[in-house]
Order: C-alpha cells, then sequence, then structure tokens
C-alpha cells in the first residue's frame, strides 16, 4: 500500500525569490529516503501514508522557523498494492501515448 503526496510548501512574506526556502524542504525531502519527483509547481513523494505526513509536517516545522507566513497546498493519491507508482503512472500514460 502507498500513497503519493504531491505538495508545494513556500513563505508568503520573503519577497520574490523563494528558492532557498523551496530547497531547505526539498534538502529535508531527499534526505528521507522516500522516492521523490520535483516538479515546477511542487514535489510528489511516495511512501507510507504515516512516514509522508510526518514528512510534509517537518517541512512545514522547519520554514515556521524564520517565517511568519506559510503557503500549503498538499494532493494525496491512495491506492491498495505495491509501491512505485510514482514511475509507473506517468509510464502508463506515455506508454498510450505511442
Amino acid at each position: 500500500m502507498s500513497v503519493i503526496v504531491e505538495f508545494s510548501i513556500f513563505p508568503m512574506d520573503k519577497g520574490q525569490s523563494l528558492s532557498p526556502y523551496v530547497a531547505r524542504a526539498l534538502k529535508m525531502i531527499r534526505d528521507s529516503g522516500l522516492p521523490y519527483e520535483l516538479n515546477p509547481m511542487g514535489t510528489c513523494v511516495e511512501g507510507e501514508w504515516s512516514e509522508v505526513v510526518s514528512l510534509v509536517d517537518r517541512c512545514f516545522q522547519e520554514l515556521q522557523k524564520d517565517c511568519n507566513r506559510i503557503n500549503l497546498s498538499l494532493k494525496a493519491d491512495y491506492r491498495k498494492g505495491p509501491p512505485g507508482r510514482l514511475k509507473s503512472k506517468v509510464e502508463s500514460v506515455k506508454e498510450k501515448l505511442k
């Protein structure tokens, strides 16, 4: 069983260039060991619900240290079955385009 969560998190009180804050969250995602993919509008992470939600919470707590206002959006797709859907869902669609 696995969940894929797509989320974006960034401060709203730090001006226009937010990449340093996004990078702080992404380092935590990378260091978690969970499969992930960065995209222009957020990051997808795959794992068990409790570990993925815990990771999102840790990212929030990290930015909360020096940000007075934070935007967090989250989407989740849960499905019983084996992990690995982060890649297989995209490959399934690409295969149908041929």
